[in-house]
This record gives C-alpha cells, structure tokens and sequence, in this order.
C-alpha cells in the first residue's frame, strides 16, 4: 500500500484572530496539532510539535514510530514553556498518521481526530480526551447532549503540560480507497460526521477539492475556532516507474558543427548536390549581374572621358 493523493490546510476561522494550528503533510508522514494556552502560547505549541515531527528523520514505521513522535514532540513543548514564562502552561493536541508495510499506524493525543472513510462510510478513529467525551463513555452525557455542553473544548490530555505524555496508538490495516482524514476540533464542531462523508463521497478522486469544501462548511457554520484538515488517499497500485532522468552528454568541441535530426534542423538529403558543386551553382546565378556592373563601369568611365576632353 502506498499513498497516492494528499493534502493539508488550515484556516483561522471567522472568530479567531489567530490560527493556533499546525498541520505536517510529508509523506509517509501525516500530523495535526491544535494549540492552546492563549493565543500566542497555542501558536507557539502546535508550532514546536508539528515542526518536530516535521524534522524527525527516523527510519521505520508502526506503532513505536507514531509514539516516539508524539513522545519527542511533548519534550519539546514542555521544555519550552519551562524555559519562557511568556508561554508557560501551554499545550497542545496531536494526531499523527504514519504509512508503512505494517499498515497506517495512528498516535493521538488531545481531540483532534483521525477517520476513515471506506465502502461510503466514516468511522472515527481516535477517542476524545476531553471532558465531554469520558462523560459520554461513561454515560453521564448523550453525544447530542456532548456537542452542546458548554465545556466541550475542555481536554484532559495534551502535549507540553507534563514531561511525560500517554499516547494512544494503533494501527489500521488499509485497503484500496481508502481515505484517512486528520483533523482539529475547528471541523469536528462546525461539521458532522454525516456532512463530512457527504463531501469525501460527493469530491472522491479529488481530495483536495474536498478539503477546501471542509473548510468552506466550517466556515458557513459559523467558523467558531480554526479550521485544520489533512487527508491522504491509499491505493494497492504499484508505483508508475521512474522517468528516465538520465542527462544527455555534453556535446564536445570538436563536434559542435555535427547536425542530426535531433538538434531540430533537417539532414541534407542524400542526393543533394555536393558542396562544390553548390558553389558552381551560386556562380552561374551571379555572371550577368557582374557583367551588367562591368558595362555600367565602362559607360561611367566613358562619360567622365568625354567632358575632361570638352
């Protein structure tokens, strides 16, 4: 399996000045972060975790893989926001989606999401750390009654609060079509699930197309938070092979004057005239204009003749 389309977006929405998220699209590597702590401490958070996993040259995939990321990530937030007071206490979400032979290997953390749209259907992935969601699990709460509490944005794990962080992680075995979707709470909450199936069915094959209408229906919704999507397409199909990259030799000096089809001027045919023969040829054409000059010459001459004697 290997991924065939992608695509990665994000908006600051229609109520927020700033955009708190950050997204990683570098195939095999695929991540979303939404920060928080305020507006400046979220940019900086998702910032450090996304540009880790971004510069993370790692070999490998799987489920070890996904965790280290996030692990590495979390490191470096937190000792960031130990060292600056100005983002003390700021966080982060991730979710992180790695292709490899074993299959797509998913790390989580926070409540941003991963789904899978397959056969006309989107499952959820990844469970919600957040108040509202250990609520539903533990039903205390309905999901309608969840998607209107007033402290649904509340998380309960992020990334760069503790020196250690517990990720979740597993792994989905892809097939043909498959289409993985990351994104932040900025989609989740302006956009159902069924509405987000309705896109990736109506644009399928074209998935960045269906990423911008994402956007655009969080945006109608209300654009309540910033707006983060990251997609990617699976297929069984091998690779198309390699274009054949391989650079034409420099001509060398003492062929600079060689022509051949290839330099784009037509090859002299075989029964052209020789070169001398060429020659003979412009001469011929030539003779009665130099006799006409010589008469012309020899008249001139004459006229000058005749008024010096006058």
């Amino acid at each position: 399996m290997r991924v065939v389309r992608y695509v990665g977006l994000t908006d600051t929405g229609r109520k927020r000045r700033r955009n708190e998220d950050a997204y990683v699209v570098r195939p095999p590597v695929f991540a979303v972060a939404d920060g928080m702590g305020g507006p400046r401490a979220g940019e900086v958070a998702s910032g450090i975790a996304a540009g880790a996993v971004r510069a993370d040259e790692t070999d490998g995939d799987g489920e070890t893989r996904v965790t280290e990321l996030i692990l590495q990530a979390n490191r470096r937030v937190y000792e960031r926001s130990a060292e600056d007071a100005s983002v003390s206490g700021m966080g982060t979400t991730m979710t992180v989606a790695v292709v490899g032979d074993r299959g797509v290997a998913i790390g989580h953390v926070g409540d941003s999401r991963a789904y899978l749209a397959r056969g006309g259907e989107l499952r959820q992935l990844t469970d919600d750390h957040s108040l509202v969601a250990e609520l539903v699990r533990g039903g205390k709460l309905s999901p309608e009654e969840a998607e209107h509490h007033p402290q649904r944005s509340v998380i309960t794990r992020a990334l760069g609060t503790d020196p250690d962080v517990d990720a979740d992680a597993f792994t989905v075995e892809p097939q043909e079509g498959d289409v993985f979707l990351l994104c932040s709470d900025g989609l989740t909450t302006m956009v159902s699930d069924h509405g987000i199936l309705q896109v990736l069915d109506r644009h399928a094959g074209d998935i960045e197309r269906a990423a911008k209408e994402l956007v655009r229906l969080a945006n109608k919704a209300g654009g309540e938070d910033n707006i983060t999507v990251v997609a990617f397409e699976i297929t069984d199909e091998p690779a198309p092979p390699l274009e054949d990259t391989t650079p034409i030799p420099a001509v060398a000096a003492d062929d600079e004057d060689t022509l051949d089809e290839t330099h784009g001027v037509p090859v002299i045919a075989d029964d052209a005239p020789a070169p001398e023969e060429r020659g003979r040829g412009k001469l011929r054409r030539l003779w009665p204009f130099v006799v006409l000059l010589l008469a012309l010459a020899l008249a001139a001459a004459a006229v000058v003749l005749w008024l010096l004697a006058r």
